[in-house]
């Protein structure tokens, strides 16, 4: 059980979901799932990834790689995971993606 303001954490989602298809591709895959040690989930695409010298801007505000993007999306996601008193990692999926590793 994940114990979270709902209405947050589905804006969480509806973010990192969001930015996968923006970045991935309408076909994108995207898999949701538990840690292997049960202290948080992960959601990972089967896109291009985030390179890895932008991982630790992409949660900044107005940070985005696209010139239509307004850079909300993952600062929002920053700020719902830390209000929960949460962390939130980057890093490279199963399947070339992006991973975002969410951690209580």
């Amino acid at each position: 059980m994940i114990a979270a303001d709902k209405s947050r954490f589905q804006e969480l989602l509806e973010n990192l979901f969001r930015n996968a298809v923006e970045h991935a591709g309408a076909g994108a895959t995207v898999t949701v799932g538990s840690l292997s040690d049960d202290t948080g989930l992960y959601i990972e695409d089967d896109g291009p990834g985030i390179a890895e010298p932008v991982r630790s801007e992409i949660f900044n505000h107005g940070y985005s790689t696209t010139a239509d993007g307004t850079g909300y999306g993952l600062s929002i996601v920053s700020q719902i995971v830390e209000g929960h008193g949460w962390e939130i990692a980057v890093t490279t999926g199963s399947e070339g993606g992006a991973r975002f590793e969410i951690t209580w």
